[in-house]
């Protein structure tokens, strides 16, 4: 315990001393972070913060294995494997640290935090198995893309939740303090001179970020304490602990990594790039209902701190029981979210109305098909007057109350052309129309020359199919403009007379 209290105050002091050199290097390199729409701060601030944390965590394991001499530091040898896991975390760290400095592309990143878990994966770091429920689970071959995973998922959820003062080295603080706990109950003493230094570093940095913030973790810091918490978490598993380990970060940090699982899916939905920065994570949500930035940043710490500890209790409950505490723990969380209006876009009816068009618009649904076949009766008309007949048939099937089709004569060689006007007065569900109709007029135009124009009625809020009625006017319109083409440049023809 000596020893642990000695790394955590000498890792907290080198932070303290050095988080203002580094913004002082951030400021001069330029590597700072300016306000914009997205940012919650009004001012520039140095973004390489995480340099601060590196080089204290560093400095302190080097220090207590170099001079002091008891039997916990005589565990912290640079062998091959250590050598290896502080690598893979210079890596990810230099990742960030070149996206702070210069901007990479998201597949750069990428890559390079899948070569530091790659190099993790060779070091000996490996999830191979979990035991949870009472089952083991075995991934076999599948042992490095889990592995893999394992690290882009914290490594993304630190840097995600970045995005409030004080917000990502705060929780990282917490996970780190519960696992010094547990390392020492479990007599994993290397791991938890591991975390030790880590919180020690990241709580000195913490006073500079605290709202107010005078300098930020950035890219490298964030992509450095999310690479630290998987790999020590893996470290320090064994196979008895292996299931209990790894569920204490992935519960206390659950509502960063719940966010980074379902940001790419909100985005995909809203149709932006899936993984470029937004506004709508839940800190933001938060800022959003009216807390300040510290009360924002103080209610997501209290929850991690409650999942943090739960999780530690959890570990202690027979492996049966687990999965009970974990479905009533998942309770409150959803409720909270949704007072967050997190699912907003993600409620079953917006779901299945996606699906619904997306198999629409595919052809699937048996609907969209009779349809289909109407249009090729329209495409494939010889005279006018089957043009309309056909045209008439899918007006029928989208439930319209009215059409006309105006001719343009000069487009089929005629001085004049009959006017075309369907009225069924009912629609096929038997529903007069009443005051809410819906009327469009389209022009038929293509290339450039307009050969006529088609007007549509529909009664809407009938119970018939107003949800793709768009969606089938526009087919129609397609439908109608190809075959009016291929009427007007094939035969010449006078067009027959039109009837009511």
């Amino acid at each position: 315990m000596t020893t642990q209290l000695a790394i955590f105050v000498i890792s907290l002091a080198l932070s303290l001393a050095l988080t203002p050199l580094a913004g002082r290097f951030g400021t001069m390199v330029g590597a700072v972070d300016e306000p914009n729409e997205r940012k919650v701060h009004t001012r520039v601030i140095p973004r390489v913060g995480g340099a601060a944390i590196v080089v204290s965590f560093l400095l302190t394991l080097s220090f207590a294995s170099l001079f002091m001499n008891t039997s916990v530091s005589d565990l912290l040898v640079l062998n091959k494997q250590t050598g290896l896991i502080l690598l893979g975390a210079l890596i990810a760290f230099g990742a960030g640290l070149l996206d702070d400095l210069y901007r990479l592309r998201w597949t750069i990143k990428l890559l390079l935090q899948i070569l530091g878990a790659s190099v993790a994966f060779l070091a000996g770091l490996t999830i191979s198995h979990l035991e949870f429920f009472g089952l083991g689970l075995h991934f076999g071959v599948f042992s490095y893309a889990v592995t893999v995973f394992w690290f882009l998922l914290f490594i993304n959820a630190v840097n995600l939740i970045d995005g409030l003062d004080g917000l990502a080295a705060g929780i990282t603080f917490f996970a780190s303090a519960v696992m010094v706990i547990f390392s020492i109950v479990i007599k994993n003493c290397l791991v938890a001179c591991f975390f030790t230094a880590l919180a020690g570093s990241t709580l000195g940095f913490l006073r500079y970020n605290f709202n107010p913030a005078s300098i930020f973790l950035g890219d490298g810091g964030s992509y450095f304490l999310g690479y630290a918490i998987a790999a020590l978490s893996i470290m320090g598993s064994t196979k008895s602990h292996m299931g209990a380990i790894i569920l204490i970060p992935l519960v206390g940090m659950g509502v960063p990594l719940f966010d980074t699982l379902l940001s790419p899916i909100r985005r995909f939905i809203f149709g932006q790039d899936m993984f470029n920065p937004d506004k709508g994570h839940v800190h933001h949500k938060l800022v959003e209902m009216g807390l300040s930035t510290r009360k924002a940043v103080l209610l997501i710490y209290g929850i991690s701190v409650a999942l943090l500890v739960f999780s530690l209790i959890l570990v202690n409950f027979r492996n049966e029981q687990i999965g009970l505490y974990l479905s009533i723990l998942a309770i409150p969380s959803i409720l909270f979210l949704r007072r967050l209006r997190y699912f907003e876009y993600f409620t079953s009816d917006k779901i299945f109305g996606w699906l619904n068009d997306l198999t629409d618009e595919a052809g699937l649904k048996r609907d969209r098909r009779t349809f289909l076949s109407m249009q090729m009766n329209i495409i494939n008309s010889e005279s006018l007057e089957e043009l309309w007949r056909s045209i008439i048939k899918a007006g029928e099937k989208i439930d319209l109350s009215s059409m006309s089709l105006d001719v343009a004569p000069s487009m089929f060689g005629v001085s004049s052309a009959p006017k075309f006007h369907w009225k069924n007065g009912m629609n096929a569900l038997g529903v007069k129309e009443n005051g809410n109709v819906f009327h469009v007029e389209i022009p038929i135009v293509l290339h450039g020359k307009t050969y006529g124009r088609l007007s549509l009625k529909k009664p809407i809020g009938d119970g018939g199919n107003d949800r793709l009625v768009l969606s089938r006017i526009e087919h129609l319109r397609r439908s109608v403009t190809s075959a009016m083409e291929k009427l007007a440049s094939g035969s010449g023809m006078p067009a027959e007379k039109g009837r009511d």
